[in-house]
């Protein structure tokens, strides 16, 4: 029974995650970095590193990291990014940097 009811568990959270594509960016500049080129990583890595939360942006959306050390081998980069979003803040699961930019 008590495999039964943490099987039912896992599934339940696995439902809530969904699946994004965008750039790991910071919450100074926001979108103005969803290009991911060289200049945008190193701004992004220099504010995050001064203390700049980190953001995800996808489409026109700036979502904040409930869990930023998720990110922080990705800032600046495209990502494809699993977490459950609650609100305007996303709690990452997992995060993949993109091939391409």
């Amino acid at each position: 029974m008590k495999k039964l009811a943490l099987t039912f568990a896992l599934m339940s959270v696995a439902a809530f995650a969904e699946t994004w594509t965008g750039t790991i960016s910071d919450a100074n500049c926001g979108a103005k970095h969803a290009d991911a080129s060289q200049k945008s990583i190193d701004c992004v890595q220099r504010c995050v590193g001064r203390g700049t939360a980190p953001v995800f942006v996808t489409g026109d959306k700036v979502i904040k990291i409930a869990n930023p050390d998720a990110v922080k081998e990705a800032l600046g980069h495209k990502v494809e990014l699993t977490g459950e979003l609650s609100g305007d803040t996303v709690t990452v699961a997992k995060v993949t940097m993109s091939e391409s930019k």
